[in-house]
């Protein structure tokens, strides 16, 4: 009996591996619904059909075969919500070993195991840009996830359509990481300036050399020897060739600009910045030569750099036709996304498709996955979310959240807990007493346990 016990085990594990590989597409009819499209308009009592994973029709009247339909009259339908700045499912953050770090990539700490994929699930987020943090002046390449919470291989959560991007920091964070913790440059915002442009000159020097050998090869006879391969160098070399796209954490206005003149002396034109909250000081500059921002809805003050802002940012960002998007970099913000978009109808006015793009078609543009998700639109991948009550309402309840047409959040089905992995050896989950729930620098502690003791005990 045994032996056949492991033979039907060992046959399961069989069948059931190949499945938990694979991205799953699911296919669902959600009818009579109030269809937030976000770019083509609020349809009222409207049905999507979505087929293995993408959005086949939007209309009325609409009816499938051997689908499951779900009545949503009364509530309303939106895309997944999308979040540009996240630390979500990651299990490091910061390299915080050099002032450039771009060889390091996040898809190599993804947790797929992290409870925050379904918490984020929870409020409708679908989508998270998981970024190394803000330890270093160029950081290290970052990971788009889709939250397939449930699989436990991390490549499963990979958006694997979607650019790649990079983490660049400025500000206080790099020089004090390496100024004042190592010694070393940046220990000024010049010197963070200084960094990033010597990285650029030495990434050009690379590339000639690469060019020069690529071209001798051409030649009869010759046996040109390769120059050495360096992942950091090649990375800035394709972030020049504008196969990267930078997301940066700013928040000073002069620092933020200082940065768009560099960019735009080496020709870059891929770049986002993060935070911005100086960025209504600079909308035009940033409508004019960048990618856009991503802000925090009213988060500011918890450090001297950051003491200036205003939440009417969001909202002056998008009157200058800066695509803007608002970001959590919280696993706790995170969770209602659909509630910092709303504050910019308090602060700013904006229009309902104006807030909603905030958290889905907008992020989407700076993530370069705008022709695949953000919106409702026939032929985009059925990432979607059905509320009780409008989005922007302060009562909105997400009821069930899709990705790629597969149903990962139900509320009438949410167990009390949904852990994929709980740990022998912890009983709760850790609790830590902070000022603050921002991640950025998280991991760098260590440069800095007599840093708070020395400044406070002056001798003067």
């Amino acid at each position: 009996m045994k032996k056949l016990n492991s033979i039907i085990a060992a046959f399961l594990v069989m069948v059931w591996m190949p499945t938990m590989g694979q991205a799953q597409k699911g296919s669902v009819l959600i009818k009579n619904a109030t269809v937030l499209t976000v770019t083509q308009g609020t349809l009222e009592d409207t049905d999507v059909l979505v087929e293995n994973g993408i959005i086949k029709r939007i209309g009325k009247g609409l009816s499938a075969n051997n689908v499951t339909t779900i009545d949503a009259k009364g509530k309303y339908v939106m895309p997944g919500i999308i979040d540009a700045h996240s630390h979500v499912a990651l299990d490091a953050v910061n390299e915080a070993t050099a002032p450039i770090t771009s060889e390091v990539q996040m898809a190599d700490v993804v947790d797929p195991y992290d409870i925050g994929l379904y918490r984020a699930l929870a409020g409708g987020v679908t989508i998270s840009h998981a970024m190394h943090g803000s330890a270093n002046a160029i950081g290290g390449q970052n990971i788009t996830l889709k939250h397939r919470y449930g699989t436990f291989d991390p490549e499963n959560l990979f958006m694997k359509e979607a650019p790649r991007t990079i983490k660049f920091a400025l500000g206080e964070n790099p020089t004090r990481v390496h100024g004042r913790g190592k010694n070393i440059q940046p220990r000024t915002r010049m010197g963070v300036e200084a960094v990033i442009r010597n990285g650029f000159n030495e990434a050009l020097q690379y590339k000639k050399t690469w060019e020069a050998y690529n071209n001798a090869l051409k030649q009869k006879g010759a046996t040109p020897i390769p120059p050495k391969y360096d992942e950091r160098l090649q990375t800035l070399v394709d972030i020049l060739d504008g196969k990267v796209i930078i997301h940066c954490h700013s928040y000073r206005a002069d620092e933020i600009y200082a940065l768009i003149n560099t960019c735009r002396d080496f020709g870059i034109t891929n770049i986002v910045f993060s935070h911005v909250n100086e960025g209504f000081k600079v909308a035009p500059e940033l409508a004019e030569y960048t990618m856009g921002a991503s802000v925090f809805a009213d988060w500011w003050a918890y450090k001297f750099e950051v003491y200036y802002s205003t939440a009417y940012n969001a909202a002056i960002l998008t009157e200058n036709n800066v695509i803007t998007s608002i970001n959590s970099d919280s696993g706790e913000l995170i969770r209602h996304l659909y509630h910092e978009a709303a504050k910019t109808q308090r602060y700013g006015q904006l229009s309902d498709d104006q807030a909603l793009a905030l958290i889905t078609i907008n992020p989407a543009k700076q993530l370069g996955i705008a022709d695949k998700v953000g919106s409702i639109e026939e032929g985009k991948q059925a990432d979607l979310v059905i509320f009780e009550g409008h989005p922007l309402s302060v009562y909105a309840i997400p009821q069930m959240t899709f990705v790629d047409g597969v149903k990962y959040f139900d509320i009438n089905d949410d167990q009390d807990d949904m852990r994929l992995r709980v740990s022998a050896n912890e009983t709760v989950e850790p609790i830590f007493l902070k000022e603050h729930d921002h991640n950025c620098m998280h991991g760098v502690d260590f440069f800095f346990n007599n840093f708070g003791r020395s400044l406070f005990q002056h001798s003067h």
